[in-house]
């Protein structure tokens, strides 16, 4: 098992930036596949952004060309970059390993018009 807390979400306008992190905490193989996921209001929780050990990442097409997910191995921390903000980007943003079970608390992220 993995424990993750996520942090860095807040209000912005839109066309801002965020950067989320998420810290992981447990046996290392766990984070050799993390991903991002959210929870925008009356929707089911959707995939944003993946990065594997070997550093290639893969997007959702509603963030690609505005989100970057990185790790720094070092820190045991996945980071989410979040640029050109919309309204529709509101929601709460969850890191998850891929390969071993847990959720974080999620970080609230709040883009107004």
């Amino acid at each position: 098992q993995v424990q993750l807390v996520e942090s860095g979400g807040g209000s912005v306008q839109a066309g801002g930036s965020l950067r989320l992190s998420c810290a992981a905490s447990g046996h290392p193989s766990c984070t050799w596949d993390m991903r991002w996921y959210r929870e925008l209001p009356g929707k089911e929780r959707e995939f944003v952004a993946s990065i594997d050990l070997y550093g290639a990442t893969n997007y959702a097409d509603s963030v690609k060309g505005r989100f970057t997910i990185s790790q720094d191995n070092a820190k045991n921390t996945i980071y989410l970059q979040m640029s050109t903000l919309k309204p529709e980007d509101t929601g709460i943003y969850y890191c998850k390993s891929h390969r071993c079970s847990g959720w974080g608390q999620g970080t609230q992220v709040t883009v107004s018009s």
